[in-house]
């Protein structure tokens, strides 16, 4: 992969299951909560909390639905950059089922 625009299909194909980018979406809208939460109450300590979360509800989703790897073991950086425009694409009503 070259870029990131060479990544996005491959990476929509490893979610391809509408289950696995509802539970992806779950972890990353809390994630949101965790970090606006976190900012509110100054209470840094949560932090940590953000990978266990965002990458607890991703794996869930690959190894027990997709029945896949997550793209994050080979393209850390670009899966998680996927992962959040994933989850903007679907706050805005899109990629709730296999549509590209």
């Amino acid at each position: 992969m070259n870029s990131f625009k060479d990544f996005w299909p491959f990476y929509l194909g490893e979610h391809s299951n509408p289950l696995n980018r509802r539970i992806h979406f779950v972890g990353t809208f809390l994630v949101h909560v965790i970090v606006a939460f976190a900012l509110v109450k100054q209470n840094w300590g949560l932090l940590w909390l953000l990978p266990v979360v965002g990458y607890g509800f991703a794996w869930v989703g690959h190894f027990f639905v997709q029945k896949n790897r997550p793209a994050t073991f080979k393209y850390p950086l670009w899966s998680l950059i996927g992962d959040f425009k994933m989850f903007y694409l679907m706050c805005m009503g899109r990629l709730w089922k296999e549509d590209r």
